[in-house]
């Protein structure tokens, strides 16, 4: 699940009334896109006139990569938008491969581009990129507990120069070892795989640590 920080949205749905993920991502994020840019106050219509300033947007991510579905539903929300690549926008990307050591490089050689708005996926990502600039708008993306992490002050009012995505995994991370133990009743030792250099992963292990304890489980 995700929430979007600082504003409201509407949801796209299928005809059924179903979300759908990437649909709803690339609205969301394009249109966050477009407040951060301050170029554009809604999409364009048929009467309306593409933006003169050719925009360079920076992206980096720790895991997506060109060829991913987030990636991909990013670029087609921003042309939905009237946003083409080479014409009024210029997108810079900078892949990590999952390497977080290479991250404040990147967010650094973005700044240095001189980008007009960052998006940036995943906390470490995040953090990079608001590390590396107080002053470009950072739009991010699968944020875990932005507000516990410190990234921002609250969902309501961010503050700073950042706005975006935050992703519910951490409250719902115990109840996923509640839904386990309820699948598996004899369940007692649980094998978690997790980055400690990511503090949102620090915040997500302990809501399961608590919730382990109340369970009878071993983590």
């Amino acid at each position: 699940m995700h929430t979007t920080i600082g504003r409201g949205h509407g949801e796209q749905r299928h005809a059924g009334g179903r979300r759908t993920h990437s649909t709803l991502w690339r609205s969301t994020v394009g249109c966050l896109i477009t407040l951060a840019l301050g170029i554009l106050a809604a999409p364009f219509g048929s009467d309306a006139q593409p933006p003169t300033k050719v925009a360079r947007i920076g992206f980096l991510s720790l895991f997506e990569d060109a060829q991913s579905p987030v990636v991909k539903a990013f670029r087609q929300g921003l042309r939905e938008l009237g946003y083409v690549e080479g014409q009024n926008i210029i997108l810079e990307d900078r892949w990590a491969e999952g390497n977080h050591h290479r991250l404040a490089d990147f967010a650094a050689e973005l700044v240095r581009l001189k980008v007009d708005v960052l998006v940036a996926s995943r906390t470490l990502a995040i953090r990079a990129t608001n590390t590396a600039t107080t002053a470009i708008p950072i739009v991010m993306v699968a944020a875990g507990d932005p507000v516990g992490t410190g990234l921002i002050t609250s969902l309501a009012r961010p503050g700073g120069n950042i706005t975006g995505l935050a992703t519910l995994t951490t409250e719902l991370s115990g109840k996923r070892l509640e839904l386990l133990k309820e699948a598996i009743p004899t369940l007692s030792r649980v094998a978690v795989l997790w980055n400690s250099a990511d503090s949102a992963m620090s915040l997500k292990f302990g809501e399961m640590q608590v919730a382990a304890q109340a369970l009878g489980v071993t983590l």
